[in-house]
């Protein structure tokens, strides 16, 4: 009896045991299985069907072949999100010979004067410190952030020349974006004027070439013009802008389309700024410049409320009277017009008063006709002589106390309009006052036009025939290419660029002839220019060829620190060849340690003449020879030299 009770009781726990086992095994089945469903529905979702998915317990095997690495990481991510990362093993592979495109290599330099931010991808060959230090070296940067990633991939064709243009644009922008890839640049950059900006565009162009695609978008304040000025005249020479001025593109369209309509018939620049005195400028503009064609002639300035129109003599008073009618009728409250009709002059027994002052191309200025006074004689010299310089002036002008009011400050108005030429003459009568003359500044008849406007009053009649002439303007009387390397090679006569012992680092006494070259390069635009660099025969021919090419370059990297464009520049090294001294001696190893400046057409003729006549066999194998008894001694010589 005791027997069977407990061979039932073991019986029972056997039972027990195997159905636990067949629940655990139902259970692990079925645990299986949603994974297998659930990573198999997330993969098919992300049209990952390569990929196949095997449960094994609570573990979960991905295998298959992946096109690529980025989806074999696709469908590990897949399943991470149906089960636990943990659980995931990874037995994909992927096809032989696919792997990750390289990625696009790219930097925005961020500058706001003093600070500058690197932020993008570059690739790990690059020197990042090296770039770091180079920008830190730019005038005015005190703190460089260095925010780039690195990818180990191969270097795009193009990016150390786009990285360099970015840096040498950068010096010149205090505050700007330059988004830069391979060939491939954006600028986005302030300007302080529009003269500025149109500078920066053409040296930014000039300085990508055609190897590089160039976006710029440089924004510039609009120029504040004070008084706001305005004047169009038709005579017997035509019909034109002594000055043009709108606050607005449509403004300045309106008043160009009514001055053809007068009968302009060139295409004038009108300038676009601020301070103009009301929204209605190019109304009243265009219809005081209608009223004057319609008259026949004549001429009309605005400055900036006032409007003065002068009609021509000989204009019918019945027409005079019908077209001023219309005009006063039709402009905005805020102008004010002021018309004239010049009397029929009469025969007069001797000329009018008049002044004089001319203005010789030398520079020579004579003052005659008539002032009103002593006081106003010695005005008008002193003026002169700070305008035009003390040495330059000759007086003898004659006192005259019945001349008309104004008189003095016509004067000394007709001065300050001469100074602004290169030569010429201004003429002040009663009824007007007349300059003409050449210039070499662009903008002169307009800042003369608002200089009459503002100081010779209302209704005033003056005249301007000024002349731009190219040869007069400072920005074109560049030297020569012949005359820029005399001018360096004089300056080489001097001094000469040394470097520290052994190495391409230039020593710190030759930092201030670097900067009398910059200046002087700094005038000679697109010179085709070579830096060649010698050595002494002392050391090793490879040495010496790598160390001489290593100084050329440090030179042209301290002229680019100095902001001087060297698009067509280039860095050469020729090592212990074309010696200009006996190396035999000390005094002529230091000579042939040198830097030399030619034009890159003289340095090609040079070496083709150098190919034309070779060395001979004996010569060559001699110096061969010489070269290899030299010992170790002779090469630690050269690293003592100021080589």
């Amino acid at each position: 009896m005791r027997v069977s009770s407990i061979a039932i009781l073991a019986g029972t726990f056997a039972v027990a045991a195997a159905g636990s086992l067949v629940a655990a095994g139902f259970a692990v089945g079925k645990v299986e299985d949603a994974s297998e469903i659930g990573i198999r529905t997330a993969l098919d979702v992300k049209n990952l069907g390569w990929a196949e998915v095997e449960a094994n317990g609570l573990q979960v095997i991905l295998t298959g072949t992946a096109p690529d690495e980025a989806q074999r990481f696709r469908a590990k991510t897949a399943a991470s999100t149906v089960v636990d990362a943990s659980r995931v093993i990874d037995q994909m592979s992927v096809e032989a010979g696919t792997g990750l495109s390289a990625p696009h290599f790219s930097i925005e330099i961020l500058r706001n004067d003093r600070d500058i931010s690197l932020i993008g991808l570059v690739p790990a060959a690059m020197d990042r410190e090296a770039l770091v230090r180079r920008i830190a070296r730019l005038e005015g940067v005190t703190d460089v952030s260095d925010l780039l990633q690195t990818a180990d991939y191969a270097t795009p064709r193009g990016w150390a020349r786009t990285v360099d243009f970015a840096v040498e644009a950068l010096a010149d922008l205090p505050r700007s974006k330059i988004s830069l890839s391979a060939n491939n640049v954006a600028v986005t950059a302030m300007s302080n004027s529009m003269p500025e900006k149109r500078q920066m565009e053409s040296e930014l162009r000039s300085l990508a070439g055609t190897e590089i695609e160039l976006e710029t978008e440089i924004s510039a304040p609009r120029p504040i013009i004070a008084p706001f000025t305005l004047r169009f005249v038709v005579d017997a020479d035509g019909a034109r802008f002594d000055a043009c001025s709108a606050d607005t593109e449509g403004a300045r369209d309106r008043i160009l389309a009514a001055a053809a309509e007068a009968g302009l018939k060139s295409t004038p620049r009108c300038t676009i700024g601020l301070g103009v005195p009301s929204s209605e400028w190019g109304r009243a503009a265009s219809q005081a410049i209608l009223a004057v064609g319609q008259l026949g002639g004549g001429s009309v300035t605005l400055s900036d409320a006032d409007i003065s129109l002068i009609a021509q003599e000989g204009t019918p008073q019945a027409r005079f009277d019908e077209v001023l009618g219309e005009l006063e009728n039709s402009l905005p409250d805020v102008f004010a017009l002021h018309a004239v009709l010049p009397e029929l002059p009469e025969e007069e027994e001797e000329g009018p008063p008049e002044f004089l002052a001319t203005l010789s191309p030398e520079g020579q200025v004579q003052l005659r006709g008539r002032v009103p006074d002593e006081v106003m004689r010695n005005a008008a010299e002193s003026l002169a002589k700070a305008r035009f310089g003390s040495d330059r002036i000759y007086t003898a002008a004659r006192l005259d106390e019945d001349l008309p009011e104004g008189w003095s400050i016509r004067v000394l108005a007709a001065l300050d309009a001469l100074s602004r030429l290169a030569n010429g003459a201004v003429t002040v009568t009663p009824d007007s006052v007349e300059i003409r003359g050449n210039t070499g500044n662009e903008d002169a008849s307009a800042d003369i036009a608002q200089l009459f406007g503002a100081r010779l009053g209302e209704g005033a009649e003056f005249q301007i025939d000024v002349t731009y002439q190219e040869k007069l303007d400072p920005s074109a009387a560049l030297p020569t290419p012949e005359e820029c390397i005399a001018q360096i090679n004089a300056l080489q006569g001097e001094k000469k660029i040394n470097f520290e012992p052994g190495s391409a680092t230039v020593d710190s006494d030759s930092r201030a002839l670097l900067d009398d070259l910059a200046e002087i390069l700094k005038t000679c635009p697109e010179l085709p220019l070579e830096i060649a660099g010698y050595t002494d025969s002392q050391g090793r021919e490879s040495m010496n060829l790598s160390l001489s090419n290593d100084r050329a370059q440090a030179v042209l990297n301290e002229l680019r620190m100095r902001r001087v464009l060297t698009r067509t520049f280039e860095a050469n090294g020729f090592g212990e060849s074309d010696p200009i001294a006996d190396n035999g001696t000390a005094e002529g190893r230091e000579a042939n340690r040198r830097i030399e400046f030619r034009l890159i057409a003289d340095a090609t003729e040079a070496a083709d003449a150098a190919e034309e006549s070779p060395e001979t066999e004996d010569e060559t194998d001699q110096g061969t020879a010489d070269s290899e008894e030299q010992t170790g001694t002779d090469e630690a010589e050269d690293v003592g030299t100021t080589d």
